[in-house]
């Protein structure tokens, strides 16, 4: 993970957008790249572009671990704490 993280970092610096990223910024550009993700299935759900599908969800995952890097926070924490808080809230099924 530490890996990927430099390499968006280092794209970030290369075109300046950490200088211009802020984190309202980074907050619309992950709900504007997630609309572009469902755009993906919006009109056929059945033929699905796995290309388009791979493109839009690296751009939502970029922004959002754009913020947690410019927050400063672990990401691997920040999942572990959701996944806690998700488990507390919903009971594990019998099967």
């Amino acid at each position: 993970m530490d890996e990927v993280l430099k390499m968006i970092q280092q794209m970030r610096v290369r075109a300046g957008w950490d200088r211009t990223d802020s984190l309202p910024i980074l907050i619309k550009s992950v709900s504007v790249e997630a609309a572009e993700l469902l755009e993906t299935i919006q009109w056929d759900e059945e033929n699905i572009d796995k290309t388009a599908v791979r493109g839009e969800l690296a751009d939502v995952l970029m922004y959002a671990l754009s913020i947690a890097i410019d927050e400063g926070w672990d990401v691997a924490d920040l999942i572990r704490e959701k996944i806690e808080n998700v488990n507390s809230r919903y009971p594990e099924k019998d099967d």
